[in-house]
């Protein structure tokens, strides 16, 4: 049997809180030059996109997007390939949902072998029972779930059209 899909975030609301959170982004970096906005693959880096298209639109930062991929079943047998320096950067790690917390605390960990200025985490979605110790800074949308529970984030192209709850 199918579980029920119940829609929490339209295309609307979406777009209504990706461009605040582009605000909230520049509002914390304010006294910055340039920001790296790291999307984990696939979720994450369709929101690093879109973030990075509205702070664009809003701010004088120069923003570079880049795609970060990790095993998210196993992923610490894994090895991050970025062609960027990030050395003496701020970053911006983005992710769709925040669930446990294993995706984005193994991505910090592979993030740390740069000695950066600052880095933050910037999610659609927080589910708010995590397994890891992690918060995020920049949140789009919290929900109290179960365990059992899915968010399930629909995607076409680079448009975010909608966030369910399965």
């Amino acid at each position: 049997m199918k579980k029920k899909q119940v829609l929490i975030l339209n295309q609307e609301r979406i777009s209504y809180k990706l461009r605040r959170m582009a605000y909230e982004i520049w509002e914390l970096n304010s006294d910055e030059q340039e920001i790296i906005m790291i999307g984990i693959e696939n979720g994450g880096k369709i929101l690093a996109d879109n973030l990075s298209a509205i702070l664009k639109e809003i701010s004088p930062l120069k923003i570079e997007t880049i795609a970060l991929n990790i095993n998210k079943k196993n992923p610490i047998n894994h090895a991050l390939e970025i062609d960027v320096n990030l050395n003496g950067k701020t970053v911006v790690l983005c992710d769709d949902v925040i669930n446990s917390g294993k995706t984005i605390i193994y991505s910090l960990h592979a993030l740390l072998s740069y000695d950066l200025k600052k880095i933050m985490v910037a999610v659609l979605v927080d589910r708010k029972h995590k397994s890891f110790p992690i918060s995020s800074d920049i949140v789009g949308h919290t929900v109290a779930t179960t365990i059992q529970d899915h968010i399930e984030v629909e995607t076409k192209g680079k448009k975010i059209t909608g966030v369910y709850l399965e």
